[in-house]
């Protein structure tokens, strides 16, 4: 179809659909509507950026008819807490001119107030899996009303250890449902979910996971080690024309908040971070300084960033290799969304090279290499990854540094007070009993105490 006028839409949500500037639906949008319409279970693969959630959303909201039941009937279960909040607020722009009630639930945030909210009464739930659970538990949340599901981004809530809390939810819903599921990859657990739960579904496939995105430029620089990559990283980002609003991806909240720190003494003010261990509202500031570009830059963790639909992003930067090739493309599309020119650099150390081949084997192709900046300072600082390993597994520059300072004198000769031999046992007894704790009540363990004496 090229246009959203083939659809038939009703009147108000074609009218939603053109003020938010959508001019022609994409491949998944056109392979989809005709299937979620017809009742039938679906499974879309698709790449990031591709439309996924109005394709899901547009049939959903066509058939969906006002009513002032208690109970959802559609239900739209997602990874993470803000793909939550995304989702919601695209759900209000679809539904703009219809009588359509939208609640989104997730933890971090009080269930209490949930509950009452559930309650008032919604057509639309849109949850994590085990917040939802856990309303359902609480008997705030009725199930049976459900006639549409649908699974977004699954193949991320299995990585997360979705599964048990997906089957349990699978066990409280009407038999009598449609199952509609996305996923940017098709692995053998999102095949064994399909099998176990799905009803001859439909397959769409529009872009395979190792198909590239042709609008996105990819580049890579070989690089020595982490601290190395930080100083290229500071090198590229002072170019402020060219690198206009960055997405940086970490392989993990160590290395994220390490990065953030370095950028944060270099560009004041104009970067953030994000990952798990941030505060839901951290988390949500971090996301729309981004977006709104208050910051140019952010430094993010896989999962945060997965699904996440932030706009004009003009480069991502993969500071590592991800271990899995499949989230490179989840990375780099990313930029490049809605049919516009992004940019994708990898940073890769000798160690990473066969992650980075496994990545271009799943591509078909090379990623072009540029040549290290000769202006960029090689750092000799490594990180305890980095750092050889002795015959116990330790690092052995830690260890040369405590040999380093006792030649040198950095350690004297314990007191004689501490050359006591460490009697153990019954000596150890003797001092606890010698310098026991005052008896409070507080102390829980007082009365078991007692009871044994």
């Amino acid at each position: 179809m090229d246009s959203f006028k083939d659809f038939n839409l009703s009147k108000q949500l074609y009218n939603a659909i053109n003020e938010l500037g959508f001019d022609a639906p994409t491949p998944i949008q056109s392979e989809a509507y005709k299937v979620v319409l017809s009742g039938k279970d679906i499974v879309g693969v698709a790449q990031t950026g591709t439309g996924k959630t109005l394709a899901y959303m547009m049939p959903i909201l066509q058939n969906l008819k006002f009513s002032n039941q208690i109970h959802p009937r559609v239900m739209i279960l997602v990874p993470t807490r803000e793909l939550v909040i995304q989702v919601v607020d695209r759900i209000e722009e679809f539904s703009k001119y219809m009588n359509i009630r939208v609640l989104g639930v997730f933890g971090g945030r009080n269930i209490n107030t949930q509950s009452q909210q559930v309650l008032q009464g919604t057509d639309i739930i849109v949850a994590t899996p085990g917040r939802l659970y856990d309303l359902v538990l609480g008997n705030s949340l009725q199930l049976k009303s459900v006639k549409q599901l649908v699974i977004d981004e699954v193949d991320v809530m299995l990585d997360l250890g979705f599964k048990r809390q997906i089957s349990n939810i699978f066990e409280l819903l009407p038999e009598k449902r449609q199952n509609i599921m996305f996923s940017a990859t098709m692995t053998d657990d999102v095949a064994q979910l399909i099998d176990d739960s799905f009803i001859v579904p439909q397959k769409i496939a529009i872009a395979l996971s190792g198909t590239p995105l042709e609008n996105i430029s990819q580049l890579c620089y070989k690089v020595e080690n982490f601290y190395t990559k930080v100083n290229l990283l500071i090198h590229l980002l002072s170019d402020q024309p060219i690198y206009q609003k960055v997405l940086v991806f970490a392989q993990n909240k160590k290395s994220a908040d390490k990065i953030f720190e370095a950028l944060s003494t270099k560009f004041i003010d104009t970067v953030g971070v994000i990952h798990s261990n941030k505060s839901q509202n951290f988390r949500i500031r971090s996301i729309e300084d981004f977006d709104n570009d208050v910051n140019r830059i952010l430094v993010a963790t896989d999962i945060m960033a997965r699904g996440i639909d932030l706009s004009k992003i003009s480069h991502v930067i993969n500071f590592d290799v991800p271990n899995f090739p499949e989230n490179y493309m989840h990375r780099i599309g990313r930029t490049g969304r809605a049919e516009k020119k992004g940019n994708s650099l990898l940073f890769y150390t000798k160690k990473e090279e066969a992650d980075k081949k496994s990545i271009e084997l799943l591509m078909g192709m090379e990623i072009s290499e540029e040549s290290f900046p000769q202006e960029v300072e090689i750092s000799k600082e490594l990180t305890a990854d980095e750092r050889p390993l002795d015959e116990l597994g330790k690092s052995s520059q830690n260890r040369n540094d405590k040999f380093d300072q006792r030649d040198s004198g950095a350690f004297h000769e314990k007191k004689e007070k501490n050359q006591k031999t460490n009697l153990g046992g019954s000596y150890k007894r003797e001092i606890s009993k010698k310098y026991k704790k005052s008896k409070t009540r507080g102390d829980k363990t007082y009365h078991k105490r007692q009871k044994r004496g």
